[in-house]
């Protein structure tokens, strides 16, 4: 029998890769729409050329109308009989990180094959942001065990840093909290210093960093904070694939998006706790992501005169399979598959 997973997975991975390629040539030039609009254009021209029926069901591009491929979009080539995908993606995670020249940016897909009956395999949240709790696999599995332990995004920081440190041996003065670097943060910030820990800030590009506690050699043990909806549930997928643990909760921006999502029927998920398996569904995930530059999952593209590597993660939720995949390109020779103009392109066309 035919595994749609492995056939498409090196397709999604490509998409990444050439995202990142086009990406990385606006590093530091101060245009995030025009590097966001190169990766949305690189990821569709691959898509076209992949004979399955995906329909994006969490873009990105709403919050702040930069360019987009957006919720609703049809991808693919709708074969008749073609497998079916729910897609979520950030063609760039990091947008302004790399409009300045900054590390954190990624390029990332999570590709899921729906069960029967599941509207949607990755959970669309109706609203711009999540608060949001990452952690290891081991910090994981001690929830599992012990739901009691103050392991929440509800629960106060401190005490999730000190039950975190505890379960990894650590001294409390030793674990590493990365926190997204915006004002509605600051009372996690002021947690974090109160008790002593170690903080690590980011600019932008929350992704990687709420991936960065399940990867053993990041040196970061927590992600709190925060961030976007769409990347709490692309970052679910990843740690789904890697062991670790997400917990998030809806966070409202006022009184008025509150009252909103109330009146669109949504009260009832507002107080609601959604683990990574509520975000990413199921088990036939793909998760694949491409550093533009570097992070504290990926390194970032490197470029030599005509040659550019790429540093890339491709992983699966249902074998725990993690793929790291250096790859040379020759951009004298390498053509990329553009929406845009019709078809392969070199890039200096």
């Amino acid at each position: 029998m035919i595994d749609p997973e492995r056939v498409f997975e090196s397709d999604f991975l490509r998409a990444t890769e050439s995202a990142a390629l086009v990406a990385h040539r606006w590093m530091g030039r101060g245009e995030k729409e025009l590097a966001d609009e190169a990766a949305c254009d690189a990821i569709r021209g691959m898509f076209d050329l992949m004979d399955m029926r995906g329909e994006v069901v969490i873009g990105e591009g709403i919050k702040d109308e930069a360019p987009g491929i957006f919720k609703g979009e049809k991808v693919g080539t709708w074969a008749e009989g073609s497998p079916q995908f729910h897609i979520a993606l950030d063609p760039v995670d990091g947008t302004t990180n790399v409009s300045k020249g900054m590390a954190n940016s990624v390029s990332c897909i999570a590709a899921a094959i729906p069960a029967e009956g599941v509207t949607n395999a990755l959970e669309d949240i109706p609203a711009f942001y999540l608060e949001k709790l990452a952690y290891p696999e081991a910090v994981r599995k001690a929830f599992m065990a012990d739901p009691s332990l103050p392991i929440s995004v509800e629960a106060p920081t401190e005490e999730v840093i000190k039950i975190t440190a505890k379960i990894l041996k650590k001294d409390v003065r030793d674990i590493v909290v990365m926190i997204l670097d915006r004002p509605r943060n600051q009372p996690y910030i002021d947690a974090v210093r109160r008790i002593g820990a170690k903080l690590r800030m980011i600019s932008d590009g929350d992704i990687a960093a709420a991936i960065a506690p399940a990867l053993p050699d990041s040196n970061v043990d927590l992600y709190v904070g925060i961030g976007g909806s769409p990347e709490g549930v692309l970052s679910a997928a990843g740690l789904r694939c890697l062991g670790g643990g997400l917990q998030a909760k809806i966070w409202t921006r006022d009184s008025l998006e509150r009252r909103a999502l109330i009146a669109e029927g949504h009260e009832a998920l507002l107080n609601r706790v959604y683990l990574s398996k509520d975000l990413a569904k199921g088990e036939s995930i793909i998760f694949c992501a491409t550093g533009i530059s570097d992070s504290p999952l990926l390194r970032g593209v490197e470029v030599s005169g005509s040659i550019a590597r790429t540093h890339s993660v491709l992983m699966r939720v249902k074998s725990r399979t993690v793929r790291s995949i250096k790859a040379s390109h020759d951009l004298s020779k390498k053509t990329f598959n553009l929406r845009s103009k019709g078809g392969e392109t070199l890039l200096s066309d």
